[in-house]
C-alpha cells in the first residue's frame, strides 16, 4: 500500500511507507543516480474547501475558502513544522508555520503543496484523510487534467521534493498525531 518505488528494472517494488525521508545516497540508492543542482518546480495552492465537522477535506482551484462562523481557531494558531527539500534536494529543510487549530493537517499539506507545481506538472487540489485508531493520513492528490506529466515521470529530487516533504511534515509534527502516510490519486495508491 502507498508510493511504491520501481526506477530498477527488475527491481522489487517497495512501499515508500517503509523507507526513510532522507533522499537517497550514491552508496544506498536504489536507483544509483544522486541528483544534482536540480531546480525544484513551483506549486501553486489552490484555494481550500474545509469541512469543519470532519478530518476530511477536499480542495480544488475553483473553491473557496470557508471555515464557518466559529473563529476561535483563528485565534489560538498552532506552531507546526514544513519540510521542505534544500536546494540541492539532499535533505529536509525546516520551516515554522502558525496554522488554524481546528485544520492543521490540510493548512500544512497546503503550506508543503506551495512550491511544487511547474510549467508541466500541475497538482490542482488534495483531500487528506486521517484515521485517528491508526494514525495514517491518506493524502489523495489530484493533478489538473491540463498536467503534461503525471507522478511516474518526476525525477528522483521531484518526488522526494513532494512525497518526502509531505511525509516528514506530517509525521514529524507530533501534534497532529500521524505515524504513516499513505500517497493515492483519485483514491488509487501512487507506483513509480
Amino acid at each position: 500500500y502507498g508510493l511504491v518505488s520501481d526506477n530498477n528494472p527488475g527491481s522489487q517494488k517497495t512501499p515508500v511507507g517503509n523507507l526513510s525521508p532522507e533522499p537517497a545516497t550514491e552508496a544506498s540508492s536504489s536507483t544509483g543516480v544522486v541528483p544534482t543542482n536540480t531546480s525544484l518546480p513551483n506549486i501553486t495552492l489552490p484555494t481550500e474547501t474545509i469541512q469543519p465537522e470532519t478530518k476530511d477535506a477536499k480542495v480544488g482551484l475553483e473553491a473557496t475558502l470557508s471555515q464557518g462562523s466559529n473563529n476561535s481557531n483563528q485565534a489560538n494558531p498552532v506552531i507546526l513544522n514544513v519540510y521542505r527539500a534544500d536546494s540541492q534536494c539532499q535533505s529536509l529543510v525546516s520551516e515554522q508555520v502558525s496554522v488554524p487549530v481546528g485544520n492543521s493537517v490540510n493548512t500544512v499539506v497546503g503550506k508543503v503543496l506551495e512550491t511544487g507545481n511547474s510549467s508541466d506538472f500541475n497538482v490542482s487540489g488534495y483531500r487528506v484523510k486521517v484515521n485517528a485508531n491508526t494514525g495514517v493520513a491518506t493524502v489523495d492528490l489530484r493533478l489538473s487534467p491540463d498536467s503534461q506529466r503525471q507522478f511516474v515521470s518526476l525525477s528522483t529530487c521531484e518526488q522526494f521534493a513532494l512525497f518526502g516533504s509531505l511525509r516528514k511534515t506530517l509525521t514529524a509534527n507530533s501534534q497532529l498525531n500521524i505515524k504513516d502516510v499513505r500517497f493515492t490519486e483519485q483514491g488509487e495508491d501512487i507506483y513509480l
